[in-house]
């Protein structure tokens, strides 16, 4: 397991954040990191899905919304 370990310089303030993170009281940092790291990857990746519907959405919602019944509505 040596090959596979690593040594990183965090400081005070981050480890305290990592300590009250959590998600019981023998859970190592590593395992920390690594289920924090997994979570940003899948957040990450859904917002680029998300941005992405959204993209290819806009020009069916402009064709919906940017037409003349509804702009007559708004000066009514």
């Amino acid at each position: 397991m040596k090959g596979n370990v690593s040594t990183i310089q965090l400081k005070k303030p981050v480890i305290e954040k990592l300590k009250k993170a959590k998600e019981y009281p023998g859970q190592s940092y590593n395992e920390l990191l690594d289920r924090m790291a997994g979570i940003f990857i899948r957040m990450r990746e859904r917002n680029q899905y998300d941005e992405f519907l959204h993209k290819i959405q806009q020009p069916k919602m402009r064709e919906l919304w940017d037409n003349r019944e509804d702009e007559a509505w708004e000066h009514v």
